[in-house]
């Protein structure tokens, strides 16, 4: 790549092509960001170009491209259809991503990526064959090992000066890429997208524009294009009562890094409470810990009392529950220049962008995007780290665990990826070299698949993501298991004790079987509390549903939408036959009172004129589902 004063300012993806194509050859190794900062309209002309040229060859390295949702049966297609209409109106899709989906990719075009959009790939041969596994950590180096020779990636203008850009949501690699090419004196070609769409970041986000080659920008006559959203999911009771036990984990003064997703939303908003009504939060939190008090082992002292002091994030993504901490008082704690916020990458929903859009100068000037090689892990500047990520909260979730502390969470027993390590093994990692830090595993004790509930913690798992030696904290709706330290013994017994009660006595069966667990032991009557029903008695109380809101962040759905958003995942789970026939009978019992509640969502699903019997059969199915989900006592937002 060569550096200058300014690069060649170009007026499509077409001439931007064709520059890489001449200064390269045909045989392309093309470099695309993690998840949002893709260069779509680059990688799409590149696509095109390789489906016509069979001479010329097109690697494609990336992570998480971001597709738009697949609709299977029919009441997800009648929500799916108008939101994809209004959300991803002007978005371009990735013509790679399509081809892979149906299958249709030449035989001159491989997709290669070391993370996948969470289950959206299993059983697709293309995409599982060419998967890289990799630490983020290691993406550069493993990258760089494809034979890398071109970079794509969108950028924000400045809004005055034209000769500084950012980066924006995707400072993850992109530096360390061209650092680690110029280093060892390989061509990277590097190509700027420019949106106007995409927030503008300082700090390290920021870079004088000539260090890309070419750059153009994106449809001037309209300011750009729209950002991929991704819609905010509803949150769960069982998600609520996990955020309430990690709540009291995390210490004023301290660090925290939290993920994207439902959990993610219900932990931020817990913490939330805790500052911004803490009598209430103090009360439910203590009822619940009461409850479940005996499943409890941990050394951390918990704390309740409101953040003084306040929090600073290591995160490698920036996800709306951060923004959400700042907005209520908590992320506080700043570092260096008065930063609160240090983040790799960043990916959400439509409104997400707005308040990044939106931030004022302090907010702003206070997140510091940065490459994922600072935040991921302690090397280099180890000990400015060390003095800036104080009492660390790495918080992660999982799909399983075993009894033995082992973590499963980005593929399946017979290796079918479902995302991949990404920055888990790093955290995990951090917490075990810094100074009171400490990593917490978060999920839910079971799961519904084909209508069958199964434990998700188990005996054993023929794959894992994070072995049994890294163990630390382990957190389920019915409690924190304090593992590091501890003996095989002790771990399984603790472990026990968040289990589903359901589940308790086999997995305890197959302990006492391997020797690990004396014969004798015997499952205590306390623990047979660890059922759904026990939760609902706390949370379904008055004075709690109003501070357990479906969407505490924010929703880019209407109240209609979020509404039926709430049923579908319920309906989700609950697909055999007889599931599916007792909630069309609910539903046709129930079903004037749920026109009346919510008239507005059966035009939304288009059920306000339909006489068929199939179309009426749907219908009563979603009434049974929002007899089921919505309590009019839990607010939306």
């Amino acid at each position: 790549m060569t550096h200058h004063s300014s690069p060649a300012k170009l007026a499509n993806a077409e001439a931007c092509v064709d520059s890489a194509i001449a200064a390269v050859g045909k045989h392309i190794v093309l470099a695309l960001p993690l998840g949002l900062g893709k260069a779509n309209l680059v990688a799409n002309v590149f696509y095109q170009r390789a489906c016509r040229d069979p001479e010329m060859t097109l690697h494609i390295v990336t992570a998480l491209s971001l597709e738009l949702p697949a609709t299977q049966d029919t009441l997800s297609q009648r929500f799916f259809e108008p939101l994809i209409e209004r959300l991803y109106a002007g978005v371009p899709e990735l013509l790679y991503a399509q081809a892979r989906r149906r299958g249709e990719l030449p035989a001159n075009i491989q997709v290669s990526e070391f993370f996948f959009n969470p289950g959206q790939l299993l059983g697709n041969a293309s995409a599982q064959q060419h998967y890289i596994c990799s630490n983020y950590t290691h993406a550069v180096r493993d990258l760089y090992a494809t034979g890398v020779n071109v970079l794509a990636q969108m950028l924000a203008p400045h809004p005055t000066s034209p000769s500084l850009c950012s980066l924006s949501c995707n400072t993850d690699l992109s530096a360390d890429l061209i650092d680690y090419a110029k280093a060892r004196h390989k061509p990277l070609f590097c190509i700027g997208e420019l949106n106007r769409q995409l927030p503008y970041m300082v700090n390290d986000a920021q870079l004088n524009i000539s260090v890309f080659d070419c750059v153009f920008e994106a449809y001037p006559d309209r300011a750009g294009y729209p950002l991929f959203a991704i819609p905010n999911q509803p949150v769960s009771l069982s998600h609520y009562a996990i955020a309430l036990q990690v709540s009291s984990l995390i210490t004023d003064g301290g660090t925290l890094q939290i993920g994207i997703g439902s959990l993610g939303d219900a932990i931020a908003a817990v913490i939330a409470l805790r500052q911004t009504d803490n009598a209430l939060y103090c009360q439910l939190h203590d009822e619940i810990i009461a409850c479940f008090n005996d499943n409890c082992s941990t050394s951390i002292p918990r704390q309740t009392t409101r953040f003084e002091q306040g929090l600073y994030a290591a995160s490698e993504m920036l996800v709306e529950g951060l923004l959400h901490l700042r907005s209520k008082g908590v992320l506080t704690r700043t570092v260096g220049d008065g930063i609160y916020c240090h983040a790799g990458f960043f990916a959400g929903s439509a409104g997400f962008y707005n308040k990044l859009r939106g931030l004022n100068q302090t907010d702003r000037d206070g997140i510091a995007m940065s490459r994922i090689s600072f935040v991921n892990h302690l090397y280099h500047d180890e000990v400015l780290k060390r003095k800036q990520r104080l009492q660390a909260r790495f918080v992660n979730s999982a799909m399983m665990v075993t009894l033995s502390g082992a973590v499963i969470s980005d593929a399946l027993s017979e290796q079918q990826v479902v995302s991949g390590v990404g920055g888990q093994y790093n955290f995990i990692a951090q917490a075990h070299e810094l100074d009171d830090a400490r990593s917490i595993i978060c999920l839910p004790s079971t799961r519904l698949s084909g209508g069958k509930l199964h434990s998700n913690i188990l005996w054993e798992y023929s794959h894992v993501t994070i072995p049994r030696h890294l163990r630390d904290i382990v957190v389920t709706e019915y409690g924190i298991a304090d593992l590091r330290g501890q003996s095989d013994r002790e771990v399984i017994v603790r472990m026990l004790a968040i289990a589903d009660a359901r589940f308790q006595p086999q997995l305890l069966a197959r302990a006492q079987q391997a020797g690990k667990v004396e014969h004798d032991f015997v499952l205590p009557p306390r623990w047979q509390k660890n059922l759904p029903s026990t939760l609902a008695a706390i949370f379904n109380q008055p004075q709690y549903l109003p501070a357990l809101p479906h969407y505490p962040v924010g929703s880019d759905f209407t109240d209609e939408e979020a509404i039926i958003a709430v049923a579908l995942q319920y309906l989700k789970n609950h697909q055999r036959k007889l599931q599916l026939i007792k909630l069309m009978i609910h539903g046709w019992r129930q079903r004037k009172h749920i026109a009346s509640l919510w008239p507005n969502v059966l035009q939304r699903m288009n059920f306000k004129k339909t006489y068929s019997v199939r179309n009426t059969a749907y219908q009563y199915l979603l009434f049974g589902v929002l007899a089921r989900t919505i309590s009019d006592n839990r607010p939306l937002y």
